[in-house]
């Protein structure tokens, strides 16, 4: 414990000395292991997803691969872990979910901030059951969509609630959630993230994979379904931000090419324009995550913030800034050079950024390692916040 905190400690110091902005105001760069492959029983941890609690409590949750290495099927329990001082230290590991010997896997956040409640949305595989083999249908076995929540910010969890007939077409068999996080629009719209993929039916102009939302105007009570995004080559794994306007950007992974894609929705996710091609955000076929940092309407300018990896391998972990709500990328900074792969971004209360996201050194399954930053270190200190956000 002592050689930990003394390691942190130095990985604090450094950070703080290189990321000194140029304007003399303080670039903050801090990392600290969250799940380590092989901690508490758990052969493998995988998929990090991160949310902001209305108290500020930041809750790192994931997939636990028990036994061995792997998607469905397989068995994988949902679990988290809380931090109340921005990441510095994490508690103990609590299980959230489990589903006997079959997985509960690919989960997404959300925060309704209207109440409070804390959402996490996962996919409910039973034994024996993948993506591959899974059976079209809402029962059985087949891909469940279900959620646990929390109203006392993460101490306590609900049993699952199984939101499958409302989430998932009759006539699919696999699909996920968007992996991460989802939103809370302006006008209290829940948004999740999700996509749908089948192996069963012929190709379609999908190509057995399309991206869209479920949204809730009720708190989670009941959703629907937007419609499917379509591009050739078909997308998954996808994110989503609402933008100054009300409408919604959603950028998604691609089953073909090395570009990200990206289409927008003016009627809070129920269609989306066409998808095209992101030049500027290259990607091995990985997921990625999107986060607002500030918008101008409650900052001085808009900050998006996305990471991925950044290469046509899953490494280069890399945190990129756009002013113009995702059409340019003008800033990105490297958060670690070796394998990597997953990753969700949030916003602490103090508007620093916080990024959850796979790692090693030998392999990008090694650890999901945190890191918090802020403005003045992504740009070196060409940009710093003008003040908090009302």
């Amino acid at each position: 414990m002592r050689t930990t905190k003394l390691v942190f400690g130095v990985v604090l110091m450094v950070g703080a000395l290189l990321g000194r902005a140029a304007s003399g105001a303080p670039g903050i760069f801090e990392q600290t292991e969250v799940f380590v492959a092989g901690q508490s029983g758990i052969v493998e941890y995988r998929i990090p997803g991160l949310v902001t609690s209305n108290q500020g409590t930041l809750l790192a949750f994931c997939d636990a691969r028990v036994n061995k290495p792997g998607d469905p099927p397989n068995k994988i329990n949902l679990v988290l872990k809380r931090s109340f001082d921005g990441g510095r230290t994490w508690g103990k590991l609590q299980t959230l979910a489990q589903n006997g010997a079959g997985a509960v896997a690919d989960s997404c956040g959300l925060v309704d901030r209207q109440t409070g409640t804390l959402w996490i949305f996962s996919v409910y595989a039973p034994e024996g059951i993948g993506s591959s083999n899974a059976a079209v249908g809402l029962s059985g076995a087949t891909f469940q969509f279900k959620a646990v929540k929390s109203d006392d910010d993460g101490a306590t969890w609900s049993s699952p609630i199984d939101h499958t007939p409302m989430v998932k077409k009759p006539e699919w068999s696999a699909g996920s959630t968007g992996i991460g996080r989802g939103i809370q629009m302006r006008n209290g719209r829940l948004v999740v993230p999700r996509y749908y993929a089948d192996y069963h039916q012929p190709r379609t102009k999908e190509e057995n994979g399309a991206c869209y939302v479920s949204f809730s105007d009720d708190h989670g009570k009941t959703w629907k379904m937007g419609a499917l995004t379509e591009f050739p080559g078909g997308t998954n794994e996808c994110q989503v931000v609402e933008l100054a306007d009300g409408s919604l950007l959603m950028n998604m992974r691609g089953i073909q090419g090395n570009h990200r894609k990206v289409t927008h929705s003016r009627d809070g996710g129920a269609t989306w324009s066409p998808v095209t091609e992101d030049p500027a955000l290259i990607e091995p076929r990985c997921q990625g995550s999107l986060q607002m940092l500030t918008d101008a309407l409650g900052q001085d300018k808009s900050r998006l913030l996305f990471s991925n990896p950044a290469s046509l391998e899953r490494k280069n972990m890399t945190v990129r800034l756009s002013y113009d709500e995702g059409r340019t990328w003008p800033v990105a900074r490297q958060l670690h050079a070796g394998p990597a792969a997953y990753s969700c971004m949030t916003v602490l209360a103090d508007q620093t950024a916080g990024c959850l996201y796979e790692c090693g050194e030998k392999n990008a399954h090694e650890k999901i390692t945190f890191a918090r930053f802020n403005v003045e270190w992504l740009t070196e200190g060409k940009d710093a916040l003008a003040g908090k956000r009302p």
